[in-house]
């Protein structure tokens, strides 16, 4: 009898790791590497377009991080460093948040948005963990062109605000619960997170630099390199 229970439970945990392993391929993100498989959505839904930002917003600045060593990898992930990407009633938003800004005398610095699929895999192999680098079977924000990384900047010197921590910095310091900060820190991370929440964005508890628009349209992951998407981008 005890032997027929062992061979029972071996026989259900099989079971069980076959269909967690099935139900893992199926949920495995597929992302549209073709440029006419994209431009086949976008004339289906206008909205799915994907706007190159500085195209949009002329005054907003870059500082595209992941084309350069200047990141928590130290390598570059990507070769362009002049252009980068959001879907449309993204960087309709982000447009709104620069133009009140500037009016204030300041503006918006982007070190990320767009980032294609094969990237976050790049990262995801570096660090594994969800609170800072999105599981690829999953796919991110930035792999649809929802997601984007920055900060605010003064105007008439583009010096950065004081934000407590640099940008990728993967400790308690740059949640937006951690309040062990001077005053004037804590003042400039609410300023953005009002900014940018007032017009849509969601921030992400743990990086005061990342926001994200709801996936309201079920847009798909990405991984179209930054010349082919330009090419098509409107």
């Amino acid at each position: 009898m005890q032997f027929w229970y062992k061979i029972k439970i071996i026989y259900i945990v099989f079971t069980v790791s076959i269909i967690q392993v099935a139900i893992m391929a199926f949920a495995q993100v597929k992302p549209v590497k073709d440029p006419e498989t994209y431009r086949k959505q976008v004339n289906t839904d206008s909205m799915q377009k994907m706007i190159e930002i500085k195209a949009f917003i002329p005054n907003i600045i870059y500082d595209l991080r992941y084309s350069t060593k200047n990141n928590f990898t130290h390598t570059k992930l990507y070769k362009n460093d002049d252009v980068t990407f959001l879907r449309l009633p993204v960087a309709v938003a982000l447009q709104k948040v620069e133009k009140e800004l500037n009016e204030k005398g300041y503006g918006l610095k982007v070190f990320d948005a767009y980032r294609p699929y094969a990237v976050t895999k790049k990262m995801w192999d570096l660090i594994h963990d969800e609170r800072y680098v999105a599981d690829p079977s999953k796919g991110s924000g930035h792999n649809r062109g929802l997601s984007i990384d920055l900060t605010i900047i003064i105007l008439k010197d583009g010096t950065e605000l004081n934000m407590g921590t640099g940008f990728d910095n993967f400790t308690d310091t740059a949640h937006h619960i951690f309040t062990d900060l001077p005053v004037m820190v804590l003042q400039n991370r609410n300023v953005l997170k009002q900014m940018m929440e007032k017009y849509g964005f969601k921030a992400l508890e743990t990086e005061w630099w990342h926001y994200s628009w709801p996936n309201d349209r079920n847009y798909e992951v990405l991984d179209l390199d930054f010349k082919k998407l330009k090419k098509y981008a409107h």
